[in-house]
């Protein structure tokens, strides 16, 4: 099949928030960016981010600093954050919101007119911005308003099979158009994957079907980048458990910071055994594992969940406070959560680790190859804080937009190579050619089974070398693969490369995740109970290198005194 070319300067792949920033900030900077996704621009993953945005703005807490922000940001990171991304995002979150409130995003405001600011993260001081529990919906919505203003192109049904690299120059990608199978071959001087993370290869997920796959990782491991503490995996302590098809939706943690309370199946109320000074309102790694101790002991539903209570709240507190919550449980379960308790268990929520990037603007190992947003990594380290993935995504967006123009500008020339084009172009002919009567759906409910069985809130060695047993049986069914498109797309192809993506995505999970001997964060090792020392250190994995092992950057002394415990109170704080 004869690939359509199409020519830009920079390419960003993933239209989600970060995605569109980065093409906003190209286009402002007058250089030819195009934006593809394989998914609806309107329907990213970032539409699902429901608490705020953290930004220091003192609107609140006039004591607020950057400085705090990014203390607070690496004592909850557990000392695994890059000191120096931390703080390029902390200094610069205030600029994000300034931009999104002239770019007319209507943030919730106190009666004076100031932006409205609350408690959401295990943060010292208010620095979350919000509009209700739809933050994320509507910084897409602004995003694309202003992404519309500038014409930035966006093609949202294009899906990227591969990167293009000579020399270990990146110069484009591969891919085809999902609807019709097209192909289509884009040449770029750079090239930015914002295409999200890997929870889905989890049972129980935040993520919906065909997003946050591991695509990124095999497209960056292939190119030659390296990948980053893709161990530390982020389960959210609530999604919901049924209907199937979406299981592990996600129950927005405002619902405990509106007062919900924690019961197991004997009606208990059990976070008073795990933290019972903050109870509900304790961190996520800590109440994911209280949840996930009372299910393995006995104490959960029959289903294997436990129950968030909000029915001893004001109905118009829940209808004000937590529309969509209230919304989505009435229509996937007809259940009215003013009188009924909601159903849930920990569910992989954010990818902390990612692609291996510099601080300073994102790059990779691969020149011209850059990552942002969950994609990335170095910003949370092993617990990420509540609204900074929001925050992380503005300011990396313009930080990496501005990089690239810069690197797309100063580029000589560009070397080209018809054989990874090649390379590229026979894998799909090679998958639409198979005649194997094994089901992608199948194979990758098999790796969703493994992960959760072998790799999810609680760990041992054990059980992920049982995991990397049960994936390399997984990736033997390969060459029996059946992938058929048909009138209705290619969709079935594109789930075939997902599978690939998630293949790559276990495999760097459950190795890391081996190596990390000890218990840190969201990472807990039932055969090694206590936070070691020692592993103060990033894993970082690669296809030809394997894993090893990083230092982490020391924290600037300024920081680090910020960062010292204090016994002030909790109440009414929701700490994450």
């Amino acid at each position: 099949m004869t690939e359509r070319i199409i020519s830009t300067s920079v390419l960003v792949i993933g239209t989600g928030g970060a995605g569109l920033r980065a093409a906003i900030e190209l286009r402002q900077q007058g250089v030819d960016v195009l934006a593809v996704g394989k998914r609806r621009k309107h329907d990213a993953h970032t539409t699902l981010a429901a608490g705020g945005i953290n930004a220091a703005l003192g609107t609140m807490d006039p004591e607020d600093s950057w400085q705090q922000h990014a203390a607070d940001t690496i004592k909850e990171s557990y000392n695994l954050a890059d000191p120096r991304i931390v703080e390029i995002m902390a200094k610069n979150a205030p600029e994000g919101i300034r931009e999104l409130e002239a770019w007319g995003m209507p943030f919730a405001r106190e009666a004076d007119g100031r932006i409205s600011q609350r408690f959401f993260g295990a943060h010292k001081y208010r620095r979350t911005c919000f509009v209700g529990d739809y933050t994320g919906l509507e910084i897409q919505r602004t995003l694309l308003r202003r992404a519309e203003t500038l014409d930035v192109p966006i093609i949202d049904t294009v899906y990227i099979s591969r990167l293009l690299v000579a020399d270990n120059h990146i110069f484009g990608a591969y891919g085809f158009d999902i609807v019709d199978g097209s192909r289509v071959v884009i040449h770029a001087d750079a090239v930015i994957l914002a295409t999200g993370g890997h929870t889905r290869i989890w049972r129980q997920t935040t993520s919906r079907r065909d997003e946050n796959t591991g695509d990124t990782f095999r497209l960056a491991a292939l190119a030659g980048a390296r990948l980053r503490d893709v161990e530390l995996v982020q389960f959210h302590p609530s999604g919901i458990m049924e209907p199937a098809d979406a299981a592990g939706l996600l129950i927005s943690e405002a619902a405990r910071g509106e007062g919900g309370i924690l019961r197991n199946a004997l009606g208990e109320r059990f976070m008073s055994r795990y933290d019972p000074e903050r109870m509900e309102l304790s961190t996520r790694d800590r109440v994911a594992l209280a949840i996930s101790t009372e299910i393995s002991e006995g104490r959960g539903t029959p289903r294997g969940g436990v129950l968030l209570d909000l029915t001893h709240l004001d109905r118009d507190v829940i209808l004000t406070r937590l529309p969509r919550v209230y919304r989505n449980m009435l229509d996937l379960q007809m259940l009215d959560i003013t009188k009924d308790p909601i159903e849930i268990a920990p569910t992989a929520h954010y990818s902390m680790g990612g692609v291996w990037v510099r601080p300073e603007d994102h790059g990779t190992d691969v020149a011209g190859l850059y990552a942002i947003g969950e994609a990335s990594s170095g910003t949370h380290g092993a617990n990420r804080l509540g609204g900074n993935s929001l925050a992380e995504l503005l300011v990396y967006g313009r930080i990496v937009g501005h990089a690239a123009a810069s690197y797309s500008r100063g580029l000589e020339a560009q070397t080209r190579s018809t054989e990874a084009v090649g390379e590229a172009k026979g894998e799909i002919d090679t998958l639409l050619a198979s005649r194997g009567f094994d089901n992608v759906r199948s194979m990758q409910r098999a790796i969703r089974d493994l992960m959760s069985e072998h790799a999810g809130v609680i760990r041992n060695e054990e059980g992920l070398q049982n995991g990397l047993a049960k994936l390399d049986a997984v990736e033997a069914r390969l060459p029996d693969l059946a992938v058929h498109p048909d009138i209705a797309g290619f969709d079935d192809l594109a789930h075939a490369l997902d599978l690939k993506g998630s293949l790559i995505a276990a495999r760097a999970t459950l190795e890391s995740a081996l190596a990390r001997r000890e218990t840190r964060g969201a990472h807990n090792r039932s055969d090694y109970l206590k936070l070691d020392p020692a592993l103060k250190v990033n894993m970082v994995w690669s296809l030809t290198d394997g894993l090893t092992q990083e230092p982490v950057a020391e924290t600037p002394p300024e920081i680090e005194q910020l960062m010292v415990s204090t016994e002030e109170s909790v109440v009414g704080k929701l700490v994450e």
